[in-house]
């Protein structure tokens, strides 16, 4: 089996001003400023980019967006291009989000657009799915996770070999609540299975699966030693420095 590199990425949502972000972007990069053993990055929020691409800017950590339009320009009122993005030396958006999916409507099709968008501008994305708790109760789990990677991204091809992906229980987000390592586990091989479908066995076994459902301090080594757990999507953890350069260590 080849080796992935571990990637641990924090998304700070709608949390600090230009100021906090800076901050907590300067004391996370006095930990981690020469860390290669795991991919590091921080997705503050749109007001915050430039800022904190200012201040990693002479590190190994890079910048990510928590979200694009799929158009490169237009009357678009409140969006933001891949090449705006790209400006600002963003390496990694966050598409797909359950928080984009729940509240702004967002479906596989519109992140499908925004994939392949990304892709095309040279962002790397990491593509979220994941399960509600009324849809695990009632035993829909895979069936809800394969609709969501095959529909999301579709037409990939080698193309699939860029793409992260992030399992994100939605019953798990910010709850408190956490699916045990064997859970987790579990869905991300199914996951893997879901992109050998895709593409074949060797393009699935290069692409990075993160584990988004509050995962911390406490229990990130655990779930990072699991075989098909790639790294972290981090919520709540992300916003303490302290919390994040610790999950970070867990996957080195």
């Amino acid at each position: 089996m080849k080796l992935r590199k571990k990637i641990i990425a924090g998304n700070w949502k709608m949390n600090k001003t230009i100021s906090d972000a800076q901050e907590l972007a300067a004391s996370i990069k006095l930990e981690l400023a020469e860390c290669r053993e795991v991919d590091v990055v921080l997705c503050p929020s749109f007001t915050a980019l430039k800022t904190v691409s200012d201040t990693i800017s002479d590190s190994s950590i890079k910048l990510g967006a928590q979200n694009m339009h799929w158009e490169p320009d237009g009357a678009y009122t409140g969006e933001i291009s891949a090449s705006m993005l790209r400006d600002l030396y963003c390496h990694y958006v966050i598409l797909g989000h359950s928080e984009r999916r729940t509240y702004f409507g967002e479906t596989d099709a519109i992140v499908s657009h925004k994939v392949k968008a990304a892709l095309a501008a040279n962002l790397l994305p990491i593509v979220c799915v994941g399960e509600s708790l009324e849809e695990r109760e009632a035993g829909r789990t895979e069936e809800v996770i394969q609709t969501q990677v095959e529909n999301s991204l579709t037409g990939l091809a080698a193309e699939l070999k860029r793409v992260i992906v992030a399992y994100e229980p939605i019953w798990a987000i910010g709850t408190g609540r956490t699916a045990t390592p064997e859970m987790a586990q579990d869905v991300h091989a199914f996951i893997r299975r879901v992109l050998t479908g895709l593409s074949d066995a060797e393009t699935a076994e290069t692409v990075r699966i993160q584990y988004g459902g509050s995962m911390k301090p406490a229990n990130a080594a655990e779930l990072l030693a699991k075989p098909d757990i790639d790294g972290g999507l981090i919520g709540g953890a992300a916003l303490d420095a302290r919390s994040f350069v610790e999950i970070v260590r867990h996957g080195m």
